[in-house]
């Protein structure tokens, strides 16, 4: 369930601000993000969020295939970063078929030309990192600078372990790839950014408790029931990967 009384734009900013504020993606002025994250939502919440074009067709199709009016839905939202039933709303080759109109005249579309029928497509973050951005398919090539990549810009939880003043040790599994397989490894403890000058993007983090992370960035708290919609949805995507990678 999201966080009670959470918008779907201020969910959004929790997980697009951490690459927006890297120049990554998304529109200039990180700032807004920031701001929005904690509840402050205004009249171009929408215009900024489509901005975000490598979000924004799967937010579309998630909402029209489920039958809800807005995609900045906290339900939608919801969906495409953390997981859920909801994503079993769309049909795998609809949604291929939207993605490939959405971004195949775009150079470097990783994976996605070679995907069929036999190949579960979700809308769901993990996707987009392991089977759309480029990265994946250069591991054999480029070793850790991908895997780098892929394991930061995936949404990933863990159990916050230690709180200091702006930073939390997260104790959550790392990305891993042993030549043959791209799996979740062991445990570790990474250290993420969860407050900058007094603004977060979520509530103070408390020892224990489970959270998400994108990037540098603690994002979000989250149930045991989320963390494992969260896994689910990213198995789907790194069994894919795997098997492109040893094609």
């Amino acid at each position: 369930m999201t966080a009670v009384g959470m918008n779907g734009p201020s969910l959004f900013a929790r997980y697009a601000y951490p690459p927006n504020e890297l120049g990554y993606c998304g529109p200039d002025d990180p700032s807004v993000l920031l701001r929005l994250a904690r509840g402050n939502s205004g009249s171009g919440d929408r215009d900024r969020a489509r901005q975000f074009d490598g979000a924004w067709p799967y937010l579309e199709a998630l909402a029209a295939s489920a039958g809800i009016d807005d995609p900045l839905d906290p339900r939608v939202i919801e969906a495409y970063w953390v997981g859920g039933d909801l994503l079993d709303s769309l049909d795998s080759g609809a949604l291929l078929q939207h993605l490939r109109g959405a971004f195949g005249e775009r150079e470097n579309t990783g994976f996605l030309p070679a995907l069929g029928d036999r190949d579960r497509a979700l809308a769901h973050h993990s996707f987009h990192v392991f089977l759309v951005y480029p990265w994946a398919k250069l591991l054999r090539k480029r070793g850790a600078v991908p895997l780098s990549v892929l394991q930061n810009c995936r949404i990933r939880w863990g159990v916050v372990e230690d709180v200091s003043e702006e930073h939390a040790l997260v104790v959550s599994s790392p990305l891993e790839f042993d030549g043959e397989q791209l799996v979740r490894g062991t445990p570790v403890t990474q250290r993420v950014r969860w407050s900058v000058d007094g603004r977060s993007l979520a509530p103070t983090p408390v020892q224990g408790a489970l959270v998400t992370m994108h990037w540098d960035w603690l994002c979000d708290n989250i149930t045991s029931e989320q963390s494992r919609a969260l896994d689910a949805a990213e198995d789907s995507a790194l069994r894919i990967a795997t098997r492109m990678l040893s094609t």
